[in-house]
C-alpha cells in the first residue's frame, strides 16, 4: 500500500516538474554564452588598458630623456631635460586644446577623410558618469582614450629634441613643438586613425611605425638640415666624434624605452574585454619583446664584424630599431619572425647612421635611423605577416605622410628661423647651452666637453 501511494506521488512530481524541465531547457537554449561578459565589464578593462599603456607610454618620456642625457656632451645635459620637461607640458597642454579633436572627427569632416570639421578642446565625460550617458560604452572611457593618445602624440615630439640636440635654441624647438603636437601630428593621424582618406586606402599601421616614428623623424630630418651639424662635427672630410656625457644613463634610458613599449603596442589593440583580445594582447608583449632583442643582437654582431670591437650606442640604438619596426604590426608575426623583423631594423641602424654623417647630416642621437628609416621598414613589413596589407597601400601612406611632414615643417623651421633665429651663436654652442641658454655654471671638468 505504501509503495503504491509513494509511486503516486513520484508520478504527479514529475508530471508537475516535466513543463519546468521543458521551460529550463528552452531558457538554457537562449542563454548567452557563459564566458561573455557585459557591456559594461567591457568598458571597465578597455579602459583599464588604455590607463596602463598610457602610463608606461608615459614613461618613455623619462626614457628618451634618459637617452638624450646620456648621448649628448655634459654641457648640454641640462639643456636638453629642460626640453624634454617642456615639451611633455606643451603636448599635453596643446593636443588638448586642438589636437585631440582634429586627430578624432567621428566622423564628422570639413574637407571628408582629409580635415577634421571639430575645432576645440577635448571634452571628458562627466563626473560619476552613469552607464546609460558613457560617450561609448562598447569602447571606453573618454579620459583613458585621451590619455593614452596624448601618450604617443608626446612620444613623437621626443623624437624631435634629440635629433636637433646641443645648437638649437629653447624657445624656437618648443614653438614648433606646440604646431607639431598641435596640428602636424594629429592632422595626419586622422587619416589613418581617425577614419581618413588612408585607412580608406587600406593603410594598416598598428600603433604607429609611420604614424608616430616616422612623423618625428621626417620633422627631426627637416630640421637637422636647416640648421646644419654642430661645429666642429664634420672636418676635412672626416667624421670627429663627440661622446656622449654618460653611457649608463643612456642605457637605462633605453631599457625604460622598451619597458614603454609594451604599453605603445599591447594598449594599441584597444581592447581588453574577451579572451581573444587578451591573448592577442599577449602576443603583443611578446613580439615587441623579440623584435627588441633581435635588433640589439643584430646591432651587436654587426658593429664586431665592420668594426672590430661592439659598439655599445649601436646596440642600443639597434633595440630600439627593433622596437620601431614592429610597431606597425606586432600582432599577426610569429615569434620567429617578430625576431627576423627587429634584427633587420637593427642592421638598418648600423648602415644608416654612417650614411648620414657622409651626408653631413648631424643627427646627436640616432633618431633618424632608428624612428624615420626603420619606422619605414616596419611598414612595408607588415605584407610579409598580414594578408590584409598591400604593398602599394603601404607605400602610398609612406609617401603621403613624409611629403606632408617634410613640408609642414620646413614651413615651420623656416618662419621661426626668419622671425626668430634657430642657432645659438658659434660662441654660445661652444660654451654649452646649460650656461649660455640656462645660466647654469660649467663644471670645470666638463668645460672641455
Amino acid at each position: 500500500m505504501q509503495t503504491k501511494t509513494w509511486m503516486k506521488l513520484g508520478l504527479a512530481a514529475a508530471l508537475v516538474a516535466a513543463p519546468s524541465l521543458g521551460l529550463a531547457q528552452e531558457a538554457a537554449a537562449e542563454a548567452p554564452d557563459a564566458g561573455a561578459v557585459s557591456e559594461q565589464t567591457v568598458f571597465i578593462l578597455n579602459s583599464l588598458l588604455f590607463l596602463i599603456g598610457g602610463f608606461l607610454v608615459f614613461f618613455m618620456a623619462a626614457g628618451f630623456a634618459m637617452l638624450e642625457a646620456g648621448l649628448v656632451r655634459s654641457k648640454n645635459v641640462a639643456m636638453q631635460l629642460t626640453k624634454n620637461v617642456a615639451l611633455f607640458g606643451l603636448a599635453s597642454i596643446f593636443y588638448y586644446l586642438i589636437g585631440y579633436n582634429l586627430m578624432y572627427p567621428l566622423g564628422t569632416w570639413s574637407i571628408d577623410g582629409i580635415l577634421s570639421g571639430v575645432w576645440g578642446p577635448g571634452v571628458l565625460e562627466a563626473v560619476g558618469v552613469a552607464p546609460a550617458d558613457a560617450d561609448d560604452l562598447a569602447y571606453a572611457a573618454t579620459g583613458s582614450d585621451f590619455f593614452f593618445q596624448l601618450m604617443f602624440c608626446a612620444a613623437t615630439a621626443s623624437i624631435v629634441s634629440g635629433t636637433l640636440a646641443e645648437r638649437i635654441k629653447l624657445w624656437p624647438f618648443l614653438v614648433f613643438t606646440i604646431i607639431l603636437t598641435a596640428v602636424i601630428y594629429p592632422l595626419q593621424a586622422s587619416w589613418k586613425w581617425g577614419g581618413g582618406f588612408l585607412d580608406e586606402a587600406g593603410f594598416l599601421d598598428f600603433a604607429g611605425s609611420t604614424v608616430v616614428h616616422s612623423v618625428g623623424g621626417w620633422a627631426a630630418l627637416t630640421g637637422a638640415i636647416i640648421l646644419g651639424p654642430r661645429i666642429g662635427r664634420y672636418v676635412d672630410g672626416r667624421v670627429v666624434p663627440f661622446p656622449g656625457s654618460n653611457l649608463t644613463l643612456a642605457t637605462l634610458g633605453t631599457f625604460i624605452l622598451w619597458l614603454g613599449w609594451f604599453g605603445f603596442n599591447g594598449g594599441s589593440q584597444l581592447a581588453m574585454g574577451s579572451v581573444g583580445d587578451v591573448a592577442d594582447v599577449s602576443r603583443i608583449f611578446s613580439n615587441t619583446n623579440t623584435a627588441a632583442a633581435g635588433g640589439a643582437i643584430a646591432a651587436l654582431i654587426l658593429t664586431q664584424i665592420l668594426y672590430k670591437k661592439p659598439d655599445l650606442t649601436m646596440v642600443l640604438n639597434g633595440a630600439l630599431a627593433g622596437l620601431v619596426s614592429i610597431t606597425a604590426e606586432p600582432l599577426t608575426p610569429s615569434l620567429g619572425a617578430a625576431t627576423i623583423i627587429g634584427m633587420i631594423g637593427g642592421v638598418l641602424v648600423v648602415l644608416a647612421v654612417p650614411m648620414l654623417d657622409k651626408l653631413k647630416i648631424d643627427d646627436v642621437v640616432g633618431a633618424i635611423p632608428v624612428h624615420l628609416i626603420c619606422g619605414i621598414w616596419g611598414t612595408i613589413a607588415v605584407v610579409f605577416t598580414n594578408a590584409d596589407a598591400s604593398l602599394g597601400a603601404q607605400l602610398y601612406g609612406i609617401i603621403v605622410v613624409g611629403i606632408f611632414v617634410v613640408v609642414s615643417s620646413a614651413v615651420v623651421w623656416f618662419i621661426l628661423k626668419a622671425i626668430m633665429g634657430l642657432r645659438v651663436s658659434e660662441e654660445d654652442e661652444i660654451m654649452g647651452l646649460d650656461m649660455a641658454e640656462l645660466g647654469m655654471e660649467a663644471y670645470p671638468e666638463f668645460a672641455k666637453g
